[in-house]
């Protein structure tokens, strides 16, 4: 009797253990949804308003890749390097920063944060385009979380 108790002990170890990492799976990945009301830049082009999916792209091994999709994730817009930055605090909000430009140029997308962490994932532009964007003004939307997976983002 005591060998059949260990072996559902065992069974039910191994079946949480083996359920756990996928319960996490979306915030592994740090899947976000967001929607945007005006057009914004990213390095190599400009995706017009609307609503993407911002995914952290591969394995454990490198964080710093983010890729975009339409929000369905049926297509690939962008795959974009990232290097890691750092805030003072921890916030329950996404957090966007953009850099302004010229008048009628659509917003740079500098650094995105998900919601609960302190490091996110600052874009990486050209060394040009990088001293451009630390001339100009920047400013940081801080977006509640509306579920897992979804956050508005007002692009001005």
């Amino acid at each position: 009797m005591n060998t059949k108790k260990c072996f559902i002990i065992l069974g039910l170890l191994l079946a949480f253990g083996v359920t756990l990492p996928s319960a996490r799976a979306d915030e592994h990945d740090q899947a976000t949804k967001l929607t945007f009301n005006q057009s914004f830049q990213i390095p190599g082009r400009v995706l017009p308003a609307g609503t993407y999916s911002f995914v952290l792209a591969g394995d454990t091994a490198n964080r710093n890749i983010v890729q975009i999709f339409k929000s369905d994730k049926s297509t690939l817009y962008a795959t974009i390097f990232t290097i890691n930055t750092e805030s003072p605090r921890k916030t329950d909000k996404t957090a966007i920063t953009f850099a302004v430009g010229e008048p009628m140029q659509p917003e740079t997308l500098l650094s995105w944060f998900y919601p609960g962490r302190t490091s996110g994932h600052q874009f990486v532009y050209s060394k040009v385009e990088e001293q451009e964007l630390a001339q100009v003004k920047h400013h940081t939307e801080m977006v509640k979380v509306q579920n897992a997976h979804q956050t508005a983002v007002a692009g001005d």
